[in-house]
């Protein structure tokens, strides 16, 4: 499969994608939320745009802290889902992570999500919840 990861130069775009990608959660948990918004709490990370097929299809974050890397976002756009691109974008950053001397790939997600299964199936398991989210890790060797 021909899926590359490069640094995102469009942030805005990048943030579009993950509003599009999320609205449905937003207008119920977060109403305030906008493009503007996601734009403002994502500038600050890692952001890597997903190409496949030649064409930008999504957008993965990561955040590098102490001890742990951060999946803190994975946005594919609707037509290019269920190809194998989350696949590929968590095994990218758990070769990430590992190139920078961390063994422990963290992420949050909603409940009610479809990702759920994607990164169980990926090693992910839940080390705490609240109402709303999931906080799951994968430990890498």
């Amino acid at each position: 499969m021909d899926i590359t990861f490069v640094r995102s130069k469009n942030l805005r775009r990048a943030a579009n994608f993950t509003f599009d990608n999320m609205r449905v959660y937003y207008e119920q948990f977060a109403p305030e939320w906008d493009v503007l918004k996601v734009y403002e709490v994502t500038v600050e990370l890692d952001n890597y745009d997903i190409i496949y097929k030649q064409e930008v299809v999504g957008v993965m974050r990561l955040q590098f802290e102490n001890d742990c890397c951060f999946l803190r976002d994975l946005q594919v756009i609707s037509s290019a889902q269920n190809k194998g691109i989350g696949q590929v974008a968590i095994q990218e950053a758990k070769t990430r992570t590992l190139n920078a001397n961390l063994s422990k790939l963290a992420l949050r997600v909603l409940k009610i999500s479809p990702a759920v299964s994607l990164y169980q199936r990926n090693g992910f398991v839940t080390q705490s919840e609240d109402e709303r989210f999931f906080n799951m890790v994968a430990e890498l060797s």
